[in-house]
């Protein structure tokens, strides 16, 4: 019983730590988790600064391999962003049936990440084990904002992605030190030129975001804050120790 727990717990931490730093990566910072869509990403959205969304994301490697998928439940609102995972649902990482269904039994299947530059804070949360881990963010990824930004578009073609109109733009992002990211983005016309899919290399990887069921109602507050009496942890690591103890049985902790 002690090993599975821990085999889970650390079977959980390395799929956590993939899947958030996939997504930090997404903005072309390498920052916070939960950061994606800031700096240059959010450049990409124009005047659409609140918006909610399914996101389909794959990230696939250079070196070859099945790319790694999620879907994943999207809201974005001047800056703030959260998303909200199964994470039972990945694809393309090799995981046990068993430690699947035990990661679930354990509350460990659903994973909320919060960023709220404002506060200069970042958070991974479990709704399942009522507990969250809360993580400062970088100056950088907390300061930057799409005004920094200076955005070149290029035409390339018009497609339709997934029922929209859309027009295929290259876009190349600068920001005030003269660095550079690329992307490729579908630009519906029928949703004020969000971006419905979009595309980008990325240290190493190819990524690729498709966003559908758009939404641009007003975003609840509630929806970028930790939850009330959740337990808080400063880190991963201390949090899966401090879930995994009280799993145990009684005396468990000097066990094999």
């Amino acid at each position: 019983m002690k090993k599975q727990l821990r085999f889970t717990a650390a079977l959980a931490l390395c799929l956590c730590s993939t899947l958030a730093t996939s997504r930090a990566q997404f903005g072309g910072q390498g920052g916070s988790p939960g950061s994606a869509f800031g700096g240059s990403m959010a450049k990409l959205f124009g005047d659409n600064t609140t918006y909610s969304a399914t996101l389909d994301s794959q990230v696939k490697s250079d070196s070859g391999g099945d790319p790694m998928s999620v879907p994943a439940k999207l809201t974005y609102d001047q800056g703030k962003t959260r998303f909200e995972m199964d994470l039972t649902t990945a694809s393309g990482i090799k995981i046990p049936a068993q430690a699947l269904t035990q990661m679930k039994a354990m509350g460990m299947d659903v994973m909320v990440m919060i960023s709220r530059p404002d506060k200069k804070m970042a958070y991974i949360v479990y709704p399942g084990m009522k507990a969250y881990v809360e993580m400062p963010m970088s100056d950088t990824d907390a300061a930057t904002k799409p005004d920094q930004f200076k955005m070149e578009t290029t035409e390339l073609s018009k497609e339709t992605v997934d029922g929209h109109s859309c027009v295929k733009n290259k876009q190349v992002v600068t920001d005030d030190k003269g660095k550079t990211n690329e992307y490729t983005a579908w630009n519906a016309a029928d949703l004020k030129k969000f971006p419905v899919k979009i595309e980008m290399a990325e240290k190493g990887q190819a990524v690729s975001l498709l966003f559908k069921d758009i939404k641009f109602d007003k975003v609840e507050a509630a929806q970028f804050e930790t939850p009330a009496g959740f337990t808080k942890y400063d880190s991963m690591q201390g949090m899966m120790q401090g879930e995994m103890m009280k799993r145990m049985p009684q005396g468990g902790a000097g066990g094999n």
